[in-house]
């Protein structure tokens, strides 16, 4: 990694400024966790209305996109060839962005809202309506609409990086609606908002993740989950994902999230034969209907009129995460759909993991359901007394198999980790040097993949096991807010394409960069003669 390949005012502000934060919730956590929830509370009573709009005017944006003829438009042109196969594509894009998140928050998730509705729904807590809107919530969490969030600016990166020939920034995005000159005088200062957000996120990810496996392992290994337990777990996340990164897109990211998927169908298809299989349809299908029925209603409640707060508790709550995870994970998701058109990458991006995410809440949310209220397994107390990541073990503990079966959900787990973190890992390389291009090899500093992988591992240690999660995961959510202007903002480059598709297929060649524009301009962008070191 040469200091000329290194894009500086993208790198150390966040660098700095995450650890800044370390440093400031270690010295004083309790004034650090009061000013981060001041600033979280803030954003949420004041844009509230705008995540909910936000979040559903992607989704019906992306459908407008897939019946127009901008659908028709082969992603790096009508020559392109596909980088990745249709399967490898879909596994990377689904484990990018479930993560290890779906494994334990669709069985305690559920259960949070089936003994605490919003109060001015009137639903008494526990009864058969409320297991009702528990399992349609999920949905309107984890399925069509976060994945719009994600779908829509990977596929105006996409187009701008491989059919314009624009820069790998987020900032590319921009341009078709601000112009050149703006987006190349504020592109570092964008890219920069979004990486912190990322990265924050990332460690706050990965030591709610190390806390998982170390719970689950504790029940083999005994004992209490030590720093030094907790160290050894992350430092072998770290080392797994940053070997993986650093393989190639194409060996270790594609490998790893081909594993991921073929276990995650494994994993589902075991629960579905050995779990309450019937009860797990019914219920499924009943709360997809009320899903449906109050889509709307559900998409914009933002709880102002009877000061109801669950939705800044919940649904807007994940909007914020969903969009200041997006930016940055647009840039990776952009980059593997090369050789595939529009409307498939919509497809890829939205509607299959979207149905992958039903079947599975159904499954999983439907078994914790089940388990609760007519077979009085307790998971509620589970979730309340030892927290949300001893719910699915305590599910397998019901199943044929547990001993085996909770030790490849451990393994699962750790695989579901490395393998989103590996292709975040992969957008930051990118994102923070010189030098990837549409035509280039698209894998990015070595240097830089090991460099944030052992600073996300070491503010994860530090923050899990003497700070406390909750400040950076506080600081990672604020990024939410400028993130869903940068989406916004980028959304409006597919109208402008809407409106002449031709454009998209029209590149623009950026002007011949001189030394002095590659060292000082602020978008620090990549020189036409650039290569990858």
């Amino acid at each position: 990694m040469s200091s000329t390949n290194l894009r500086p005012l993208v790198f150390w502000p966040t660098f700095l400024l995450l650890m800044a934060a370390l440093l400031a919730s270690y010295l004083d956590l309790d004034t650090f966790l009061a000013t981060t929830k001041t600033l979280n509370s803030a954003i949420l009573d004041n844009f509230s209305w705008l995540f909910s709009l936000g979040s559903l005017y992607l989704l019906v944006l992306a459908v407008v996109v897939y019946f127009s003829p901008l659908g028709k438009i082969r992603i790096g042109g009508d020559q392109a060839e596909p980088l990745l196969s249709r399967w490898r594509w879909f596994s990377i894009t689904l484990c990018t962005t479930l993560a290890v998140g779906v494994l334990f928050w669709t069985t305690a998730e559920p259960l949070y809202h089936l003994f605490g509705p919003p109060e001015s729904s009137g639903l008494e807590a526990g009864s058969p309506d409320a297991a009702r809107f528990a399992m349609a919530t999920m949905f309107l969490h984890w399925s069509f609409t976060p994945y719009a969030i994600y779908t829509i600016p990977s596929l105006v990166f996409a187009l701008a990086f491989y059919n314009q020939r624009k820069r790998f920034s987020i900032g590319s995005m921009l341009e078709p609606v601000l112009g050149a000159r703006i987006t190349r005088r504020f592109g570092t200062f964008i890219d920069a908002v979004a990486l912190y957000a990322l990265v924050a996120g990332m460690a706050s990810s990965l030591g709610t993740g190390a806390l998982t496996l170390a719970g689950g392992a504790g029940q083999y290994l005994g004992g209490e989950t030590t720093p030094l337990r907790l160290g050894i777990i992350i430092a072998l996340i770290v080392a797994t994902f940053v070997f993986s990164a650093a393989s190639g897109l194409k060996k270790g990211i594609a490998r790893m999230s081909a594993l991921n998927a073929w276990l995650l169908l494994f994993l589902g298809v075991f629960m579905f034969c050995f779990g309450p299989s019937i009860f797990m349809i019914a219920l499924g299908t009943e709360s997809f209907g009320l899903y449906l029925d109050t889509f709307f209603t559900r998409s914009l409640f933002t709880g102002a009129a009877a000061s109801d707060p669950w939705p800044q508790w919940w649904s807007i709550f994940y909007w914020a995460v969903w969009f200041a995870w997006a930016p940055v994970t647009a840039l990776f998701l952009g980059k593997i759909a090369r050789g595939y058109t529009v409307r498939e990458f919509i497809r890829i991006n939205l509607l299959f993991p979207s149905l992958f995410a039903i079947v599975w809440i159904c499954i999983f949310s439907g078994t914790a359901i089940f388990l609760d209220m007519q077979q009085a397994a307790g998971l509620n107390d589970v979730l309340n007394n030892e927290g949300v990541e001893h719910v699915l073990y305590r599910i397998f503990e019901q199943l044929p198999g547990s001993n085996i079966m909770i030790v490849l959900l451990l393994f699962i787990a750790f695989i579901s980790y490395v393998t989103a973190a590996d292709s975040n890992t992969d957008a930051i390389g990118g994102l923070c040097t010189n030098g990837l291009t549409a035509d280039s090899d698209l894998d990015s500093s070595l240097g830089i993949k090991v460099l944030w992988g052992s600073v996300i591992g070491t503010v994860s240690w530090v923050m899990v096991s003497f700070v406390g999660l909750d400040g950076v995961k506080m600081l990672s959510n604020l990024g939410g807010l400028p993130a869903m202007f940068i989406i916004l903002l980028a959304s409006g480059s597919l109208w402008h394409w809407l409106s002449n598709p031709a454009l998209v297929t029209m590149p623009s060649s950026p002007a011949p960069a001189s030394a002095s524009d590659t060292h000082t301009s602020s978008f620090e962008g990549t020189p036409t003669n650039a290569h990858q070191a």
